[in-house]
């Protein structure tokens, strides 16, 4: 991949589809009826929003919080931010004021956007004043956007990710997504999300397609009458809204006819959950595996078929190596051998690193290599297969247990529809593999213990906790710090 010096996220996103389909309707907002914006009209509005940032005294490197609800004017000025040459920080929408404050403390922000800072949406976009956005001859590896994601401390920590960023997203779209310029696509998250501003914004727009943006209340069932009334072609979520759309959508399989790919990410794939999307609408599940630190860089696809129970392959131009966790070596271990899922440093969609937070950085490099803490081996074909986040690991009788695959097995009871596997503080110093079910109904111990009877004895589970839900993050990934406080009924 070649990284060039001046580069700018803004105009590798829109300046191919201004130039080329000015009038191509470029995205659609489903909320309170249905507005569409044409590249044009995008144009005109990320000028207007930047002649607002330069009102309020925004200079290049200055960083601007984005606090709005997902809508098209959150990726509007995110995108004029970062064509300006400041560095955009997105907020989530739900973040309570204490959550959202931090951060803008944290980073020093110059300004926050909110709805009343911005001018009202005009249908019809004035014809004068600038037509397209001013875009700053910025470095490649010049500051683009900063992303809040868990640290190892009690607060978020800022990721800061380079205008080198896009150059960073190209073999996704050979390793995984395959977008085009024909086609609708539609993001079940929210903006703040890299996962979504990637794939909704930057990938979509990067070739001239249509992004379908939701704005309203997250009704499981929600996603497949869009996807119908849009004829959506590709569809991104996190596997939670595939196992709720099966479960209540209507006519799903029919509805999602127009679908000829979906992508997947954010937690690992059950294989119960990919037969099951196969069976209902014959449209095949792509997953990968990222984080905020790089976004997704192993993934089947086009590429790399689909091997139930692994996210997939290295992307094309990607080095991954797994490392061995309990050294500092640098060299990569053999296949087969379970370490740090490693991430080579010169890879352009990797962060520039943490905002303020040295000691932290220091710990995620190892010479060449970013490790950011999963566990994984590297099968003889490329495969990788996920074993869980270093620190979620459980330590059995000496023995590390990925909750992942204690979670798998207790998954083929068929009266379990979620699960969550983490070590349980029962007593003292005394902690135990514990799974925390939401069940149909309730099932006995045994019943539970032999659908782990593959499993080694040490990773089977010694409690069993029925809930009624498991907590999940704002993005929909499993919230383990949070299981022993969940209220339960313990299973006999």
């Amino acid at each position: 991949m070649t990284v060039f010096s001046k580069y700018n996220l803004a105009e590798a996103t829109l300046s191919e589809a201004l130039r080329d389909t000015p009038g191509r309707v470029a995205m659609v907002f489903v909320h309170e009826g249905r507005r569409t914006w044409t590249y044009a009209e995008i144009g005109r509005r990320v000028a207007e929003i930047q002649n607002v940032l330069r009102d309020r005294g925004i200079r290049r490197g200055d960083r601007v919080a984005i606090r709005l609800p997902n809508s098209p004017d959150y990726a509007f000025a995110f995108l004029a931010a970062a064509a300006m040459g400041a560095v955009a920080v997105p907020l989530s929408p739900m973040l309570s004021d204490a959550e959202a404050d931090f951060i803008v403390d944290d980073t020093g922000a110059a300004v926050t956007l909110a709805r009343a800072d911005l001018p009202a949406q005009r249908i019809d976009p004035p014809k004068t004043g600038a037509a397209t956005p001013y875009f700053a001859d910025t470095g490649a590896d010049e500051a683009a956007y900063i992303v809040y994601t868990s640290g190892s401390t009690a607060q978020p920590k800022g990721v800061v990710h380079a205008h080198r960023a896009i150059l960073g997203r190209q073999p996704m779209r050979e390793g995984w997504t395959d977008i085009r310029h024909e086609d609708v696509v539609l993001h079940a998250g929210h903006l703040n999300w890299t996962y979504t501003m990637g794939i909704a914004v930057f990938d979509t727009f990067s070739v001239g397609a249509r992004s379908v943006l939701y704005g309203g209340a997250r009704d499981p069932g929600v996603w497949a009458e869009i996807i119908e009334d849009e004829a959506v072609t590709v569809f991104a979520a996190v596997p939670g809204v595939y196992r709720q759309l099966l479960k209540y959508g209507d006519r799903v399989g029919a509805r999602c006819s127009t679908l000829r790919r979906a992508l997947t990410a954010g937690e690992a794939l059950a294989v119960p959950l990919l037969e099951a999307w196969r069976e209902e609408t014959g449209c095949e599940l792509y997953e990968a595996l990222g984080m905020s630190e790089i976004s997704t860089y192993i993934s089947s696809g086009p590429s790399t078929p689909i091997r139930p129970g692994s996210p997939g392959r290295a992307q094309p131009g990607r080095r991954v190596a797994i490392l061995d966790p309990d050294s500092d070596s640098t060299r990569p271990l053999e296949a087969g051998q379970n370490g740090l899922l490693a991430i080579h440093r010169d890879d352009p969609g990797l962060m520039l690193g943490y905002w303020k937070r040295p000691e932290e950085e220091a710990q995620v490099f190892r010479g060449c290599w970013f490790a950011g803490g999963d566990i994984a081996h590297i099968d003889a074909d490329g495969y990788v297969w996920f074993h869980g986040r270093n620190n979620e690991l459980m330590n059995a009788f000496g023995y590390r247990v990925s909750p992942l695959e204690v979670e798998a097995a207790l998954r083929k009871h068929p009266a379990v529809r979620d699960v969550a596997v983490a070590e349980a503080h029962v007593r003292n110093d005394v902690w135990v593999v514990c799974a925390w079910i939401v069940a149909d109904h309730a099932p006995t111990v045994d019943e539970l213990l032999a659908a782990c009877e593959e499993l080694a004895s040490y990773k089977r589970p010694r409690e069993f906790r029925l809930v009624e839900s498991l907590p999940r993050t704002r993005t929909g990934k499993m919230k383990r710090s949070a299981l022993d406080d969940t209220a339960y009924t313990e299973l006999s």
